[in-house]
């Protein structure tokens, strides 16, 4: 009887990029503002295509989303498009199904926020390295250096919070195709509010593992942030 070595798992990245960015204050969602020349949506696919051996890239988009098309991407890396949702998870969920028909349960799926454009590839790389047997997957994350305040509803300090052990949670986050699948169909049915992938896992009863990243690794969320991250940009030699 003949033997045959077990397929390696396959690397996938989910860019959920269906969001409005109400907190920007612009006319056109932050994902498509310019940044250094490009849109922001493009600079974080630049940087995940810079992945050796990544398969494909799915990008969930707003129906009827008219500026997508208009992107000049240049990307070696296939890249196709999926429906966006109303919340985030909705939007990775969607683009999960459209991966099914591809992906093996043991495979890999990277989710990058649309709106973090400064990752790192060195970071990236040592995520998937750290993360290559594991059983489940983590996430890039920076530890919390502040301190940090716990407040009432009323905004008053009502106890000071042990740093220790808390972590910004950044992305990617790479999971097992299978688990993430099932761990957001499961917090979906159950009507549970997740706003990573992370804390999907976490109710299915995962541990996500933290894999400490680099904090300029920031997310685009107000106007002064596109400045901030130009200069990240050309720091790292990306402009």
């Amino acid at each position: 009887m003949t033997t045959h070595p077990a397929t390696s798992p396959r690397l996938w990245a989910i860019v959920p990029a269906a969001g409005s960015g109400r907190r920007m204050g612009a006319d056109i969602p932050k994902q498509y503002l310019s940044l250094a020349g490009r849109t922001v949506l493009e600079h974080s696919l630049a940087a995940l295509d810079s992945i050796t051996g990544l398969v494909g890239i799915v990008v969930a988009i707003t129906s009827g989303d008219s500026r997508w098309s208009g992107l000049n991407l240049n990307l070696r890396t296939p890249v196709t498009t999926a429906p966006g949702g109303a919340e985030r998870a909705d939007s990775v969920a969607n683009a999960l199904t459209q991966l099914s028909q591809q992906a093996a349960p043991e495979d890999w799926v990277l989710v990058h926020d649309a709106a973090r454009p400064c990752v790192r590839t060195n970071d990236l790389q040592l995520l998937i390295a750290q993360l290559s047997d594991d059983p489940v997957g983590g996430l890039l994350a920076i530890p919390v250096r502040d301190t940090m305040k716990q407040a009432d509803a009323e905004l008053h300090c009502v106890a000071t919070l042990d740093r220790a052990r808390l972590w910004h949670a950044l992305t990617p986050q790479m999971f097992r195709f299978g688990l993430l699948r099932d761990a957001l169909t499961a917090a979906q049915a159950a009507g549970v509010n997740v706003t990573d992938e992370a804390s999907a896992m976490e109710h299915a009863g995962h541990r996500p593992r933290l894999i400490e990243g680099h904090a300029d690794n920031i997310k685009i969320t107000r106007p002064e942030d596109l400045a901030l991250a130009e200069f990240y940009l050309t720091q790292q030699g990306r402009k």
